[in-house]
């Protein structure tokens, strides 16, 4: 990579000037010290601040800190905001009687004890959710008041032992909770605490009558969150999720984007032929800014990574995206070797911890406005580094 740009200059959702992208495809190859001293110029405040007072690059605790507490508890969250994270994660999915709790998947059967539960054991099925056959146990078939029973546990105890210390020690939060406690935080630090909200399978769980984002505008509004520069994010891997949304509240909107060879499943489910590599492309990216303000890429969307798990050469990603004044939040950066790129892994223990530095800023190089960590302490001092915050 080329010359370091000055990423305390950059804003997170303003003054991206068109970069001469248009016609060239976000996977194509690009970039080097003249991309680099393009952006510098181009995406310059001054302050280091980007959109409401956000760092950039900000780094948003992906769900909670996962890497040191059991994923989507209190207990990953609060050390979160305690470490000094800028953002904090929830995925949300519904519970039988239309509660939206905090779990990665509507399937617990890894993320909780229920497995332990006799009273819920005939409740163990096998669903197809977004086209993969599912056996466990999922949060649609469960009351609130039922799922409070439950406790959280570590989901990758084989890369994350140390974590299991803490499996059965918090509940499965609700969103509202969430809220509640972000308020209680806020007043309490004399400053917002910054969510980043996403809806999971919302298809699915459209047809089950368990429709998202209904409830989820619900609440933003009664907690005030529902406003332009409310300091929350909303995400969905499913476009049409962002759209709905797009109607209801005027928080800012980002769709997420997989591998360049998937489709989103609510295009699937419509026959839309669009793959992930189709909307990267100025013209999809053109699209996606018609209702969102960001997009939520991979990492390898941006760098992919070569045969050997090495990176690779930088696309235009960064590039096209600013061009059309859309934030960058791509996912997910962790410590261990196992998650690392081949080229910044240490050792031959896959759950050591790798070069994470080295590779925070490889990221940081190539100009986005925020990324997704499991070890958020690790991504503050790396972008604390890449500002020159000293």
């Amino acid at each position: 990579m080329g010359q370091e740009q000055q990423p305390g200059r950059r804003t997170v959702l303003g003054a991206a000037a068109v970069l001469g992208a248009a016609g060239t495809g976000a996977l194509a190859l690009g970039g080097g010290a003249a991309q680099a001293a393009d952006r510098s110029r181009t995406r310059t405040d001054g302050r280091g601040r980007g959109h409401r007072g956000l760092p950039t690059p900000a780094v948003i605790a992906h769900r909670g800190t996962s890497g040191y507490r059991p994923e989507h508890t209190f207990g990953s969250y609060q050390l979160a905001l305690d470490m000094g994270a800028d953002v904090i994660e929830q995925d949300l999915v519904p519970t039988k009687d239309g509660h939206l709790v905090c779990r990665h998947e509507n399937d617990i059967t890894a993320t909780t004890d229920v497995a332990d539960h006799p009273e819920f054991a005939s409740r163990k099925t096998t669903k197809t959710v977004d086209g993969r056959k599912i056996t466990g146990w999922f949060t649609e078939d469960f009351t609130l008041k039922e799922l409070k029973t439950l406790r959280a546990k570590e989901r990758i105890p084989q890369q994350r032992q140390h974590n299991t210390l803490y499996n059965g020690r918090w509940e499965v939060p609700s969103f509202e909770e969430v809220l509640r406690w972000a308020e209680k935080e806020g007043r309490r630090r004399g400053r917002p605490v910054w969510l980043h909200v996403e809806t999971k399978h919302p298809s699915y769980f459209g047809k089950l009558g368990l429709g998202l984002e209904k409830p989820l505008a619900k609440l933003l509004r009664r907690y005030g969150r529902h406003k332009a520069h409310s300091p929350n994010f909303l995400q969905s891997f499913e476009p049409s999720s962002i759209q709905k949304l797009s109607e209801l509240v005027d928080c800012p909107r980002v769709v997420l984007l997989s591998g360049p060879t998937s489709r989103p499943w609510d295009f699937v489910e419509a026959g839309d032929p669009r793959t992930v590599a189709d909307l990267v492309k100025p013209e999809g990216l053109k699209w996606i800014a018609g209702f969102a303000q960001g997009i939520g890429p991979t990492l390898d969307l941006i760098i992919p990574r070569k045969e050997d798990g090495s990176l690779g050469e930088e696309t235009t990603l960064v590039r096209d995206a600013h061009a059309r004044k859309l934030v960058l939040h791509p996912y997910t950066m962790r410590n261990e070797n196992t998650f690392l790129p081949a080229d910044f892994r240490v050792g031959d223990d896959p759950n050591a911890y790798g070069d994470a530095f080295g590779a925070f800023k490889r990221w940081f190089e190539t100009g986005i406005d925020g990324i997704f960590s499991d070890n958020c302490d690790t991504a503050l001092l790396a972008a604390a580094d890449f500002r020159g915050d000293h």
